[in-house]
């Protein structure tokens, strides 16, 4: 008589639970359509549902990235996508830009598409995250090699951009932020925290046109030859 086999069944994805990160992610990818958690430091966090103000938010910070992006050839934005740092950690950033791999990047992907390696610049959305995103996430970006890290922080109206590789904080008394790693990337603090579009954009075509970012997008090109 024939027995059938048994199959066991895949442990849900549960906020504390301690695992590797490819333990983690064979769970999250047995997990529902819609479910979202990440890996941070070997522990499962579930994100809380979100509110329209961090989708707001959010949306503004992706058309600034996007700007950039579409300026600067050789360079990549992702909007939510996996990041596989390593043996415990597997975040989903709100917003990354990276230098294209085919371009002298620092990323790569694996066997089944994902994203591996440390983005160049990490971008979240904190509300109920702050914690999280300030500390633990912070550490773990650090770690694998991001090299600069924006947090915008909802419930205290600031914007914290991080040079992790420096270990500094950048905090201009004009209020505008330049990014380190990609040059003519600028971002009005204030007016991105007022939820002021034009502004946000005006003051990133001023960078867009600096002859940092003209040379940077040169070198790009030259990387990539």
């Amino acid at each position: 008589m024939l027995k059938a086999a048994v199959v066991p069944l895949m442990p849900p994805l549960e906020a504390g639970d301690h695992l590797d990160q490819a333990t983690f992610h064979q769970r999250y990818q047995a997990m529902p359509a819609g479910f979202r958690a990440e890996l941070i430091g070997g522990v499962v966090i579930v994100p809380s549902p979100l509110k329209p103000e961090h989708g707001e938010y959010h949306a503004l910070v992706m058309m600034w990235l996007g700007h950039y992006w579409a300026a600067t050839p050789g360079t990549r934005v992702r909007d939510n996508a996996t990041a596989i740092l390593g043996d415990t950690s597997e975040p989903q950033p709100d917003g990354v830009l990276i230098i294209d791999p085919a371009y002298g990047g620092q990323t790569g992907y694996s066997e089944d598409g994902y994203a591996i390696g440390p983005p160049e610049l990490v971008v979240e959305v904190a509300s109920s995250s702050e914690s999280i995103d300030l500390n633990a996430k912070r550490r773990d970006y650090e770690q694998a090699g991001v090299l600069e890290y924006v947090v915008i922080v909802l419930r205290q109206r600031v914007v914290r951009w991080f040079c992790l590789q420096d270990r500094v904080v950048t905090a201009p008394d004009s209020g505008i932020f330049e990014s380190k790693t990609f040059p003519g990337l600028r971002l009005a603090a204030e007016a991105l925290l007022q939820l002021d579009g034009p502004t946000v954009i005006e003051t990133l075509r001023q960078g867009l046109a600096t002859p940092a970012h003209e040379t940077f997008v040169q070198q790009l090109q030259q990387q990539r030859g």
